[in-house]
């Protein structure tokens, strides 16, 4: 089975906000990345509103056609009401900080055990998928799933880092932690500093990876190519990984 694509949209919201305004526009950035063939949108609302705001996901919601996945920190309770207000396809937590400039960390899923339960069952009773975000450890993995949350999201930072210099070496704890993830019955997906280089490696030895979230290298590859070519060399290299 093919992978997913996920387009994050952060970095069209961070274009707009430089200048202030209402271009570009993230709504139509949205239509056209689901008419481009994404197979579906996902948004990171800070609390300081940096980029994507919530007024933008409470827009956004009647325009995904796709699936749309939300991502944040559930510490803030404001993020957690707007996607039970919202409710997405998907909520993926991130432990990010306030003041980090991107997400930089997966969960200690044994030290927020308790946390990450409640919020999960919040969201999963308002039949919201779930998705946890996890470095490759495969020691997180069975603390993760005793949360009852859903998925995955293994933070390909390292994996990124690491992929120019062994391919072997940089997917190996990633494939680890995936494989503990199936056994234990959970989906798989990935994001973070992944790209059209390294994407399709990543994919195929990655087994049962459902969807990819990739925003700041598809945006700014797409400065180079375009945004329809961009997102149609995605899914080209995601296919040629399922072959």
């Amino acid at each position: 089975m093919k992978t997913k694509l996920s387009v994050n949209i952060n970095k069209i919201a961070t274009l707009r906000n430089a200048r202030g305004g209402n271009f570009p526009s993230v709504l139509e950035a949205a239509v056209n990345c689901q008419k481009f063939g994404a197979d579906g949108i996902t948004v990171h609302p800070r609390p300081d509103e940096r980029h994507i705001t919530y007024q933008d996901v409470e827009e956004l919601k009647d325009l995904i056609q796709t699936e749309f996945n939300i991502e944040g920190n559930p510490a803030y309770r404001p993020f957690m009401d707007l996607v039970l207000k919202v409710k997405p396809h998907q909520v993926t937590l991130v432990p990010d900080q306030v003041n980090s400039i991107t997400s930089n960390a997966g969960w200690d899923t044994e030290e927020h055990f308790d946390f990450l339960s409640e919020v999960i069952a919040e969201f999963k009773a308002q039949g919201i998928r779930t998705s946890i975000f996890l470095d490759p450890n495969p020691a997180m993995v069975e603390s993760a799933a005793k949360t009852g949350v859903d998925r995955i999201e293994l933070y390909t930072e390292m994996y990124a880092q690491n992929y120019t210099l062994s391919n072997t070496n940089a997917i190996n704890p990633y494939l680890e932690t995936a494989i503990k993830a199936s056994e234990l019955g959970l989906g798989i997906n990935a994001g973070h500093d992944l790209n059209l280089q390294n994407i399709e490696f990543f994919a195929r030895e990655i087994p049962k990876l459902s969807e990819v979230s990739i925003g700041h290298a598809l945006i700014c590859e797409a400065l180079y190519l375009g945004l329809e070519k961009t997102i149609q060399s995605y899914q080209e290299k995601l296919k040629n990984a399922s072959l």
